[in-house]
């Protein structure tokens, strides 16, 4: 989930100490797989993002009905110039973010296609490459479950990271840096 949020002029400092509560509340929920504060990208520019990543739905759902969020929520939005904005995202979009920066509209589907499969290819080959004939004796099923395993945990925390940023040029032209 991406939450926007504008603070109003002076009010940032409270509105990070909040934030930071929210975090940590959000922290102790069941599915909770981590949050990142994006700061304003520019002085004109008040908006914070905050990303808040969740197992799947269900517990997104629950931490957002949550007495615990409620609470702090109040107090948030009186910071607010005006009332907070949210967007639940899912599947390979969120590979698609460049760290230390605002989130951005994402990059076509076709261009999030074609360097997911710049990454997939050489992966794939790879683990076959290394671990072939280990592979060809285990059973079809489990072969599998280890490869999408071992794939997607190096596509995730590794390849894809540094594939964003590698191709940022191609998949954030300079136009598109300030689309909201």
């Amino acid at each position: 989930m991406v939450v926007s949020r504008r603070v109003k002029k002076g009010e940032e400092s409270a509105f990070e100490q909040l934030s930071s509560q929210m975090t940590e509340r959000a922290a102790s929920f069941p599915g909770y797989l981590g949050a990142t504060m994006f700061r304003p990208s520019s002085p004109d520019d008040p908006e914070y993002r905050i990303v808040f990543k969740f197992r799947d739905r269900d517990t997104l759902t629950a931490w957002e009905d949550s007495p615990e969020r409620a609470e702090l929520l109040e107090q948030i939005e009186a910071l607010l110039a005006k009332p907070s904005e949210r967007e639940v995202t899912s599947g390979i979009v969120t590979w698609f973010t460049l760290p230390g920066q605002n989130p951005v509209k994402p990059p076509p589907k076709w261009k999030m296609t074609f360097v997911s499969w710049l990454a997939l290819y050489p992966a794939v080959t790879l683990v076959f490459l290394l671990f072939g004939d280990l592979l060809a004796q285990i059973p079809l099923l489990l072969r599998t479950m280890a490869v999408t395993i071992v794939v997607m945990l190096l596509m995730s925390y590794v390849l894809m990271p540094r594939m964003t940023r590698w191709f940022a040029f191609w998949l954030f032209p300079k136009k598109n840096h300030d689309v909201r």
